[in-house]
């Protein structure tokens, strides 16, 4: 009895690290799949604020219907927690209107490099608004990580300062976003908590309200077959990519919290650092992006910084309690 019951919490195990594996797989495939859509999409139709409206209206659409169908629990929230949500909303909406912008500019492995320096702004605007001072170690594991960015940016053939200060403009607002989760959405007594995929979905939904009159009065509404032929586009394939990317752009999202979920903070950033080295190389190979060896070894050395700060976060230790 006890040689199957062990046998079983075995099989149970592997069953798990099997779907472990399929859930980074497709976090990998879609986040692959989303920049070589938006690319392509980017690089024929030059207006990144209709494109990430587009994609904030298909992940809205995809939430209401997880919501109707019931895939996903209706979450019960109040004013005040969406008056809590409203700048995780902005800040996340700046942030992938900048992520667009960048790659409409510069090369999609370039986007990637300077986006590694993440932890660098997360660190910062930690250390500023939270009061969490890094360990020695952390901090000098940021040095690789801003060294490596520098270097791949002097080298970079499709360097121009609009794509680079966009990524860079991404990342201070993305991070921005980490930090206003940590000191704004604090369960309060009689109110629900929410889970990371219900509070994703609520602010993809206020995103695309947020971005829509921003779209409106700035470039216009231009995602539409008619102005597609006038302006002499495929109007089918532009769509189709677009749609694509945007579905891949919720998908892995969803994903990656569904992994976050199950695996610890740790984990989930070395993963989200190897899925940067496996996105800067597909998107390489895919586009033929130039890329000179100290270009190459630049990005290699601020990918490993990353890395590096991902293991010496673990080692940080925990506040005392009163």
């Amino acid at each position: 009895m006890q040689n199957a019951g062990k046998a079983e919490e075995e099989g149970g195990g592997f069953l798990k690290t099997l779907q472990l594996g399929a859930f980074f797989g497709l976090w990998y495939l879609f986040n692959i799949y989303f920049n070589i859509y938006n690319k392509q999409v980017l690089k024929v139709f030059p207006y990144p604020i209709n494109i990430t409206e587009v994609q904030f209206a298909v992940g809205a659409a995809v939430a209401v219907f997880m919501w109707i169908s019931g895939i996903l629990k209706r979450p019960k929230i109040s004013g005040a927690q969406l008056v809590a949500i409203l700048p995780l909303a902005i800040v996340h909406t700046m942030g992938n209107l900048f992520t667009n912008m960048s790659l409409g500019k510069v090369a999609v492995s370039f986007t990637h490099t300077i986006k590694a320096m993440e932890p660098f702004f997360s660190v910062v605007l930690s250390a500023i608004f939270l009061g969490e001072l890094p360990t020695v170690w952390v901090g000098l594991s940021l040095l690789p990580i801003v060294g490596g960015v520098a270097l791949a940016s002097l080298t970079e053939a499709s360097f121009n300062w609009a794509g680079f200060w966009s990524a860079m403009a991404s990342n201070v607002t993305f991070q921005s976003r980490n930090v206003l989760s940590k000191k704004l959405m604090v369960k309060k007594e009689g109110q629900e908590s929410l889970d990371n995929i219900n509070l994703f979905s609520i602010i993809t939904v206020m995103s695309f309200f947020l971005l829509a009159p921003v779209t409106f009065f700035t470039e216009g509404v231009k995602m539409t077959p008619t102005y597609l032929q006038s302006a002499g586009l495929n109007a089918n394939q532009v769509l189709t990519r677009s749609l694509l990317a945007a579905l891949c752009f919720h998908a892995y999202q969803q994903v990656s919290y569904m992994i976050l979920a199950v695996v610890s903070p740790v984990t989930h950033s070395v993963g989200n650092c190897v899925k940067r080295v496996v996105v800067i190389v597909t998107s390489v190979l895919f586009f033929r992006t130039p890329v000179s060896p100290i270009n190459s070894l630049g990005t290699a050395i601020a990918l490993a910084g990353v890395f590096l700060y991902s293991q010496l976060k673990r080692l940080k230790p925990k506040p005392k309690t009163a």
